[in-house]
């Protein structure tokens, strides 16, 4: 597939130079400008390059470290499925958490349940350090 690295730049460029500060909580889920990366790296999609993001933990106003979601069921140790998301299948993909500004942020579309987000946080545990 063709990659718009163009078309993300100018999208780039215009989320670099706003001054929105979105508040955010862990937990919570987001649409976020994830972009187009290089290879294997999760991009976002549509127009805006975005995605379903949840953040792990919160570091500043400025920063936080996230997961990406995908719309499918998909199983194994770099998979955690979280069931349904606003009416969608939802699997984080725990091999593409990173750092992200919160310039990225579109809106929220929800908080994953506290049960729920201790299981997804020893998923990526083991993971990142098992």
């Amino acid at each position: 597939m063709e990659k718009d690295f163009d078309r993300w730049n100018i999208n780039k460029k215009r989320l670099h130079s706003q001054n929105v500060l979105h508040f955010y909580h862990e937990r919570e889920i987001w649409w976020c400008s994830l972009g187009v990366n290089i290879g294997f790296e999760q991009d976002g999609t549509g127009k805006n390059f975005d995605r379903p993001v949840i953040v792990v933990r919160g570091f500043n106003k400025n920063t936080f470290f996230g997961v990406g979601l995908t719309g499918r069921k998909k199983v194994g140790k770099h998979y955690f499925y979280l069931g349904k998301i606003i009416g969608q299948d939802a699997t984080a993909v725990l091999s593409q958490v990173r750092l992200l500004d919160t310039k990225r942020l579109v809106r929220k579309i929800g908080t994953l349940d506290e049960a729920q987000f201790e299981r997804l946080k020893l998923a990526l545990i083991e993971v990142l350090f098992g």
